[in-house]
């Protein structure tokens, strides 16, 4: 089994493209897969793990729902942001500046092969990242993802996700928000449910502004701790 997992921050990409390039990898690796079998080959199958920054754009899974978009077509680009409906988990999301994304794209037959466990080990890294800040995030039950004062009337979201999975191979990932706009989620229902706040890490601490790149190398920390593998880069985050 392979550990190994290359990671390479593209700093600020669009979705689109960045979408394309996941599925660039994605399809690499089912395709190795997928002849390994057919060959009976044992090649290694590659992981990896792509930090990035998108411009403001809207999400929707392939479950969403519509209506949890707020904004006509013409408002999307009045606010500079675009929409695409994608083939991940979840319902809405924004993602924007500020906002830390990152896209494992791992083959699971390298780790274990359980997407539950795979969802609960992502929200594990976040829950550990953040009381690293002093902040205690939790799960919220039936709602993918960390959340803030859980079983409060001030709960309140601080991480979304969403993925995809084939052949074990997974794609899109996790979004927390650490010096982001949230005005930009009053256009949305965020992840479809209603009632419920959205939050930011620079919110929470009352600062001016959190260390974007420090962040990262916590969630890397914890991430390698928990999947019990090593990061390889060829551009690693500053």
């Amino acid at each position: 089994m392979n550990k190994i997992i290359q990671l390479e921050d593209l700093k600020v990409k669009d979705f689109k493209e960045t979408w394309a390039y996941q599925e660039t990898i994605f399809k690499a690796i089912v395709d190795l897969k997928i002849s390994n079998r057919r060959e009976e080959t044992q090649l290694e199958t590659p992981n990896y793990f792509l930090f990035v920054e998108h411009p403001h754009v809207y999400t929707l899974g392939k479950s969403g729902d519509m209506t949890n978009l707020l904004l006509s077509e013409k408002q999307l680009e009045a606010k500079g942001a675009t929409f695409y409906k994608i083939n991940r988990g979840g319902d809405i999301t924004y993602h924007g500046p500020g906002q830390i994304v990152g896209y494992p794209i791992l083959d699971l037959e390298n780790f274990f092969t359980d997407i539950h466990k795979y969802l609960r080990f992502l929200e594990e890294v976040i829950i550990l990242t953040l009381r690293e800040y002093g902040l205690e995030g939790a799960r919220s039950e039936g709602e993918t993802g960390v959340w803030l004062g859980v079983g409060t009337p001030f709960a309140r979201k601080i991480c979304a996700m969403g993925v995809r999975a084939s052949r074990w191979v997974t794609m899109h990932g996790l979004a927390l928000n650490v010096n982001v706009d949230l005005g930009y989620f009053d256009n949305i229902i965020p992840c479809g449910i209603k009632g419920k706040a959205v939050t930011s890490l620079q919110v929470e601490l009352g600062v001016s502004k959190v260390d974007e790149a420090e962040v990262k190398g916590k969630i890397l920390k914890h991430f390698a701790t928990l999947f019990e593998c090593t990061f390889t880069s060829k551009n690693p985050t500053r």
